[in-house]
């Protein structure tokens, strides 16, 4: 009897433990009532739309956890096993077809006045800067809202800038108990997909859409630079 009772102890707290364990973990928009988005676009034609893409390569790098280190890199691209939060993008960028250091580099040519930050260029790292993203996305993406609570505009794929363009990451389709989605960043968290929107300061969300933006500025991945 002493062994029984020790066997169904933990049993009934789990049970009773249970509403409270379901409230902190991560649910899917379905659970509120949101459809997930999907792109018109499939630029790298693997049959999966471009924000499903850029969801899967950014999960793919929260997945592989490189170790946070923003240094140069002669070749450009860091190693997969390190990174910044900027590599969360670009790779996620990646996994769609498209490189997007390619593509900052060419508005950097084109608009040299929007980029302070590059002032002196460098295909290099340009890529690699929050504030250049930000301006990037600001000119080419669908500018949305900053509020958290209107759950139904965030979606997996998009794009979220945080504070004075100190951080960026990608809106991961899962959601907490407030509909509020997951963010998939990379600052050295142990978890890089994470309840941090609600944190956080949000001062951009970004949705790049391929279909709106200039072909001299659009880049597959493995194109010039």
């Amino acid at each position: 009897m002493r062994k029984l009772r020790k066997l169904l102890l933990p049993l009934l707290l789990l049970l009773l433990l249970m509403p409270v364990i379901r409230r902190f973990l991560p649910k899917d928009g379905s659970r509120f009532g949101i459809e997930p988005l999907q792109s018109s676009m499939d630029y790298n034609q693997n049959g999966l739309d471009d924000y499903a893409d850029f969801l899967a390569g950014a999960r793919k790098d929260a997945k592989n956890r490189p170790t946070y280190d923003p240094a140069y890199w002669e070749e450009g691209y860091p190693p997969e096993d390190i990174g910044v939060c900027t590599d969360v993008v670009w790779r996620a960028f990646r996994e769609a077809g498209y490189s997007l250091r390619q593509m900052v580099d060419r508005d950097i040519r084109r608009r040299p006045e929007a980029y302070p930050h590059a002032a002196e260029p460098d295909h290099r790292i340009d890529f690699r800067r929050v504030p250049n993203l930000h301006e990037f996305l600001r000119e080419y993406a669908v500018e949305l809202t900053t509020d958290i609570t209107d759950i139904e505009a965030w979606q997996a794929g998009d794009i979220v800038i945080f504070g004075r363009d100190q951080h960026i990451g990608i809106v991961s389709d899962r959601r907490n108990a407030e509909g509020q989605p997951y963010i998939i960043h990379n600052s050295g968290q142990p978890s890089r997909e994470e309840d941090y929107l609600p944190r956080a300061d949000v001062t951009g969300h970004y949705r790049f859409d391929a279909s709106l933006i200039d072909a001299e500025i659009l880049a597959a991945w493995g194109e010039g630079l």
